[in-house]
């Protein structure tokens, strides 16, 4: 049997800041349907390896390469020309929501769709009829349809981030990177944002990789857990494979004192 290829790649990558190396050699697949959380105390290099696959920062010069869909997104310390027409395939979700405030939810939604129509027809707000249709599934799959007509800045941290979500369904991603989208959320809104993010994974087959300081999050939302410690990868695997000792390993003797509980069976 021949495994699909899978959709995003990075080998031998690294990242320096100043003197810091945020990512030192990191090597990973990414294939279809995998749900995965990028774990690691702050600093090991979790959001830098997440903007890296999104080509939002350039990697060191070397040997280090990116690639997507079948496209090479990085390589030689550069992001490529041929990267732009791929990466409209990859959502990014920030932690601060990155809506426009000003603009309503409904539109903030739609400019999900800019990568797919002309840059003036987008400028001007001229939307598709299927766009529109789009947007507004979108807003009511992540349960903020009656707050389309508002301006994104009046909504809660958690309905923000879900007009967030919204975006990335219209832009038609295949990949959604989610970039510690439940840190600032209260734990009923954190909660709601995962189960979206998990039954997108389940249920329509979307390829989601988030960062996450909250590993009993990790174990009980995703499958996949890659574990980061300064810029390495010291974990890929199955989330029945981390306990207690192995994350104590990862974060430092302090873990023991923080809260966690296993995977639900």
């Amino acid at each position: 049997m021949t495994l699909a290829a899978p959709l995003l790649t990075s080998r031998q990558i690294a990242k320096t800041f100043s003197d810091t190396k945020a990512l030192d050699g990191v090597s990973l697949d990414v294939h279809a349907g995998d749900m995965i959380a990028l774990i690691g105390a702050s600093g090991s290099g979790k959001s830098t390896l997440l903007r890296s696959l999104a080509g939002q920062i350039a990697i060191d010069p070397g040997p280090g390469t990116i690639d997507g869909f079948g496209a090479r997104l990085q390589e030689g310390g550069r992001v490529t020309k041929e990267s732009r027409a791929t990466r409209v395939r990859i959502a990014f979700i920030f932690q601060q929501f990155n809506l426009v405030g000003r603009l309503t939810v409904f539109t903030n939604a739609c400019l999900g769709a800019l990568g797919h129509m002309s840059f003036w027809r987008g400028m001007f707000g001229r939307w598709p009829e299927e766009t529109r249709l789009e947007a507004m599934a979108a807003l009511a799959r992540v349960g903020i349809a009656e707050q389309a007509g508002q301006r994104a800045g009046v909504l809660s941290g958690g309905q923000q981030q879900r007009g967030a979500i919204a975006r990335a369904l219209v832009q038609r991603a295949d990949v959604i990177l989610a970039d510690e989208p439940v840190a600032s959320l209260d734990p009923v809104s954190a909660r709601r944002v995962m189960e979206i993010l998990r039954e997108l994974n389940r249920r329509d087959g979307l390829t989601v990789m988030v960062t996450l300081h909250r590993v009993d999050y990790a174990l009980r939302y995703c499958d996949r857990v890659i574990a980061l410690q300064r810029g390495r990868i010291v974990y890929d695997g199955n989330r029945d494979g981390l306990d207690q000792a192995r994350l104590t390993d990862i974060y430092g003797p302090e873990f023991e004192d923080t809260f966690w509980e296993p995977a639900p069976s």
